[in-house]
């Protein structure tokens, strides 16, 4: 069975930082690419940030020099670090774990930057 658990997320002041969790189980992590979502209310999901098997990552303009996605294979684990956050943050975060033809999904966090 397949899972992702989300953590780390909460209350956060503008201009404060979060480091979101997402520890996989039931897959064999490293040879996914892992991914940030996130959707805020009324709106439709978006990618925030992703990383490749091989470490490359790739960020959503909107996060740049602001968010950093990193990986530790050895604990199964993708997290994601936001900094100079900001209230148009403010969403429900998804870890994503992505391979052809595989998608799997956590059950979201819910990051709000507030204050």
């Amino acid at each position: 069975q397949v899972q992702l658990v989300e953590s780390g997320g909460g209350l956060v002041q503008p201009g404060g930082s979060l480091r979101l969790s997402c520890a996989a189980s039931g897959i064999r992590f490293s040879i996914y690419s892992m991914n940030w979502y996130r959707q805020a209310p009324g709106k439709q999901r978006e990618l925030v940030a992703g990383i490749t098997s091989g470490g490359s990552t790739k960020n959503a303009d909107s996060v740049k020099g602001r968010f950093t996605i990193s990986r530790d294979n050895a604990k199964n684990t993708v997290y994601l670090q936001m900094n100079s956050l900001k209230p148009e943050d403010t969403a429900v975060y998804y870890c994503n774990a992505d391979r052809v033809g595989w998608h799997y999904w956590g059950q979201g966090t819910q990051v709000t930057v507030s204050s």
